[in-house]
C-alpha cells in the first residue's frame, strides 16, 4: 500500500482506506461495498489548521481558498489552478437588521456571504471548480462528464479549459441560454437534453459508462465538499462571531454536507461547537425536499420519513438553475436540517424581482435569480417565526447576475424611453426607495408573534 502522508478517502459506510484521488478514479470512485459516500481525512496537525485562521501563518496563496492548501486533497502546489475563489467578503447588511427590528421585532445581525465575487464565474461553484480542475491536473485526467442545471457546469467549464481537460456536459432543455453559450465558448462540448435535470443526469451516467470516461459525483462528490467546507475557515477568520443561523437557495445540497463536514473537522479547537440552524429555500415551482419536510414535520418526523419525497417531472420554475425535481439528496439534507434545529421552506418565486431591485437598490449588489432564494428565504424565514432574538444570520449569495441579462432586465425599473427634453424630469433616485420597500413587505406580511 502507498504511504500517505497528506490525507486518505475512506468509504463512509464501512471506514475501508480507498486511497488518494488517483486510487478513486482507479475504482471509477466506487467503494469496494458499491457506494458512493466517502469522506476525506487529512493527517496534518490542526494546530497549523488554527494558526492559519487566526492569520498566524504566512501563507502562499492569500487571495483564494487555496491558503488552506494543507488541508486540502491535492499533492503539489505547481497543479492548483485558480482565478482567486474564495477570497471573498462577508458583508454586513444593516438594511436587513434594520427591518427586521422594525417589521417583525426581531433584534439579530445580518451578514452575507459574497460569492457573487468569486473571480471565476462570479458563483457558489467556482470553489468546486478550483478543486476539480486541479486534482484533475495532477492525476492525469484528460476527460469528464457532468450533468448540471447550470451554474456548476459554467464553473467547470471554464477551470477544466485551464486545466486541458475535455468536458462534455448535459444541461436540461430549461437551463439558460447564457449558461449554455457560455460553456461553449470555452470549447466544452454541451448536450441540451430534450427533458428535465434528471434526463439529463441519466444521459451524463450513460455517455460516462459508454466512453469510460469520469463523471461528477453531483452533491456528495469529495472534490466539492472538501473545497466548499473552507467555508467554515474563512467565517472564523473573517467574522466576529459564528453564525447561529445559515440561509441559501437548495437545490442538491453540497453547502449543508460541506459545512458540517468543516464543523466537525475543527470541532476541539474551541472556534464552534455547534451546527448553525440550516434554513434551505427551494422556489416554489420546484420544491420537492420543501414539500417533503413539511409533510414529515407535520407528522412529527415518522419512522421512514427520509425516504419519502416526491419526485417533480419537468419543473416548469422560472429559476432553472434550482430545477432539481428528482432530491435524491433528501435524506442527507433533511437529516443534517433536523440535527441543526433548522427548516427547509419555499419561496415564492414571484417575488424574486422585488427582492433582487432592493438588494440593488441598497447596497448596489446585483444578484441572480438564485440568490434571490436566499434572500427571500430570509423574509420567509422572519414571517414563519425562525428568526430569533440574538441570532447572528448569514445568507450565501451563491450568484450574481453575471450570467442572467434577462433577469437583470426584469430587474430594471427606472428606465424611461424619451424623445424630446420636456419629458425629462427632475430626478432624486429616493423616490424610489418606499416603493421598493413597500412591495417587498407587503408580500411578507408579520404572520407570528416572535419571543
Amino acid at each position: 500500500m502507498k504511504d500517505y502522508k497528506k490525507y486518505v478517502i475512506k468509504c463512509q459506510s464501512t471506514g475501508e482506506v480507498i486511497g488518494d484521488f488517483s486510487d478513486w478514479f482507479a475504482m471509477n470512485q466506487t467503494c469496494p461495498d458499491g457506494s458512493k459516500m466517502v469522506t476525506v481525512e487529512y493527517f496534518e496537525d490542526l494546530n497549523e489548521l488554527k494558526n492559519i485562521i487566526n492569520k498566524k501563518e504566512n501563507y502562499k496563496y492569500p487571495q483564494s481558498l487555496w491558503r488552506y492548501f494543507k488541508f486540502l486533497p491535492l499533492y503539489n502546489e505547481k497543479n492548483i489552478i485558480s482565478l482567486g475563489e474564495g477570497a471573498i467578503p462577508v458583508n454586513r447588511w444593516t438594511f436587513l437588521e434594520q427591518m427586521a427590528k422594525d417589521a417583525y421585532g426581531v433584534n439579530c445581525k445580518v451578514f452575507v456571504y459574497r460569492n457573487d465575487e468569486n473571480q471565476g464565474t462570479g458563483t457558489f461553484k467556482d470553489a468546486a471548480a478550483t478543486m476539480a480542475a486541479s486534482i484533475m491536473k495532477e492525476h492525469g485526467v484528460k476527460e469528464y462528464v457532468i450533468a448540471s442545471t447550470g451554474n456548476i457546469a459554467t464553473a467547470y467549464s471554464r477551470y477544466l479549459a485551464l486545466a486541458g481537460v475535455s468536458l462534455s456536459v448535459f444541461i436540461p432543455e430549461n437551463a439558460q441560454l447564457t449558461h449554455q453559450s457560455e460553456m461553449g465558448t470555452y470549447g466544452q462540448r454541451v448536450f441540451k437534453v430534450k427533458g428535465d435535470y434528471a434526463k439529463a443526469k441519466q444521459l451524463a451516467a450513460e455517455y460516462a459508462q459508454k466512453y469510460n470516461v469520469l463523471i461528477s459525483l453531483g452533491n456528495i462528490d469529495p472534490i466539492r465538499v472538501e473545497a466548499k467546507r473552507t467555508m467554515v475557515f474563512e467565517w472564523i477568520r473573517l467574522m466576529e462571531e459564528f453564525p447561529t443561523v445559515y440561509i441559501q437557495a437548495l437545490s442538491g445540497g453540497t453547502g449543508p454536507i460541506a459545512i458540517k463536514k468543516g464543523i466537525e473537522e475543527i470541532k476541539d479547537l474551541g472556534f464552534v461547537s455547534k451546527l448553525p440552524r440550516f434554513i434551505l429555500a427551494q422556489p416554489h415551482r420546484c420544491n420537492p425536499m420543501a414539500q417533503a419536510w413539511k409533510k414529515a414535520q407535520e407528522n412529527n418526523f415518522p419512522e421512514g420519513w427520509l425516504n419519502d419525497y416526491p419526485i417533480l417531472k419537468n419543473p416548469q420554475t422560472t429559476i432553472p438553475t434550482l430545477s432539481t425535481g428528482n432530491p435524491t439528496t433528501y435524506p442527507i439534507i433533511a437529516s443534517i436540517v433536523k440535527e441543526s434545529g433548522g427548516e427547509i421552506i419555499s419561496f415564492n418565486e414571484d417575488n424574486a424581482i422585488d427582492i433582487a431591485r432592493l438588494a440593488t437598490y441598497e447596497t448596489t449588489v446585483k444578484v441572480g435569480p438564485a440568490a434571490t432564494v436566499a434572500l427571500g428565504g430570509f423574509f420567509e424565514a422572519l414571517v414563519d417565526g425562525h428568526i430569533k432574538d440574538g441570532d447572528v444570520v448569514l445568507i450565501n449569495i451563491g450568484e450574481g447576475a453575471k450570467r442572467s441579462p434577462e433577469f437583470m432586465e426584469e430587474v430594471n425599473y427606472s428606465t424611461k424611453i424619451v424623445s424630446s427634453i420636456d419629458e425629462c424630469e427632475k430626478f432624486n433616485r429616493t423616490q424610489y426607495k418606499d416603493e421598493i420597500w413597500k412591495n417587498v413587505l407587503d408580500r411578507y406580511p408579520k404572520k407570528v408573534e416572535t419571543k
